[in-house]
């Protein structure tokens, strides 16, 4: 594995770091590549001390400085959560647009693998459930999230372009919730707002009636799943939901987070945001056949390790 090169675009982020921890594991020189808009340079800290690695601060929507050569190429550069999104919504935009063109050229230059990140979100508020990869999706193409929802689905259009026109060997993951350590405590998604509301004794805010569902992969199962995805063999051109089908009501989910961090917390109701979907889960059939993957980690389990880093970063032990 000596000689074996992967790069990492939000190297620096919740779940790009943890790819970065685990390719190094591998025993493969990696590069992080990160502007820091919401990533954060101490996720890398552990990264730090492998001599195998290298961070380089850099927007992808510009020319990649020389590297290589390169036979990986995961692009993980996005803000992700919905307040980061809507706070940049142009950044969300061009990164995956303008930088994932970039990274399949690339990708292409050094003949690597490359995998494109998608999202859960590209399915909108769907029609279908749970959701297949043949689900097309039912996505406000003017709503507040499109900057988000429709640039990831323009990033997997161009990097079919790439496969089918370039001889890209590429591949799309549709990642769908996932938490754990390293997810920022403000982080405005639903795992690190009840945990981080409940620790601190202040009530746990649902949105609407709180009868929408989602469902949570913990990261360590997240980054097996995309490694997977990346090095199995015949996946070049395929779609591939990566996330976890246990589902849960937000206000069960409330419920569960109360019970699990011992917290007197009340759950209050908070005005529904403007395209928030109703269901959210996946279809892992073809992850479980194709890549022979699915997660390992129950929620309750990867609940409690989250929650244990989330008293340890706030000094609450």
């Amino acid at each position: 594995m000596d000689n074996v090169c992967a790069v990492v675009t939000g190297g620096a982020g919740f779940i790009g770091s943890h790819l970065v921890d685990a390719l190094l594991l591998k025993g493969y020189k990696v590069f992080a590549i990160d502007n820091l808009i919401t990533g954060n340079e101490d996720n890398l800290t552990e990264a730090k001390k492998n001599p195998k690695f290298a961070y380089i601060r850099h927007d992808v929507t510009q020319e990649l400085p020389v590297v290589g050569p390169i036979h990986f190429l995961y692009h993980l550069a996005s803000p992700a959560s919905v307040p980061d999104y809507q706070k940049y919504p142009e950044e969300t935009a061009l990164v995956n647009s303008v930088g994932t063109r970039g990274m399949l050229k690339v990708a292409k230059a050094h003949g690597a693998k490359f995998l494109f990140t998608s999202t859960s979100e590209v399915y909108g508020d769907p029609k279908e459930h749970p959701q297949k990869e043949t689900y097309w999706g039912n996505v406000n193409p003017n709503g507040v999230r499109s900057c988000y929802d429709e640039s990831k689905r323009f990033g997997e259009m161009i990097t079919m372009l790439y496969v089918k026109h370039h001889g890209v060997d590429g591949r799309i993951a549709r990642i769908f919730n996932t938490y754990g350590s390293r997810m920022r405590p403000t982080d405005g998604r639903v795992v690190s707002n009840f945990i981080n509301q409940a620790l601190a004794g202040k009530p746990l805010t649902v949105y609407g009636d709180g009868k929408q569902t989602r469902s949570f992969c913990f990261v360590r199962d997240m980054v097996a799943g995309l490694i997977r995805l990346m090095e199995t063999d015949n996946t070049t051109g395929e779609v591939v939901n990566i996330g976890n089908p246990e589902e849960y009501t937000m206000i069960d989910f409330a419920e569960k987070i109360k019970h699990m961090t011992g917290s007197s917390s009340e759950i209050v109701h908070v005005r529904l945001p403007v395209d928030d979907p109703t269901q959210r889960k996946p279809d892992i059939t073809k992850a479980k056949k194709l890549l022979g993957w699915e997660p390992a980690v129950s929620v309750d389990d990867g609940l409690k390790q989250t929650i244990e880093y989330y008293k340890q970063v706030a000094g609450r032990e």
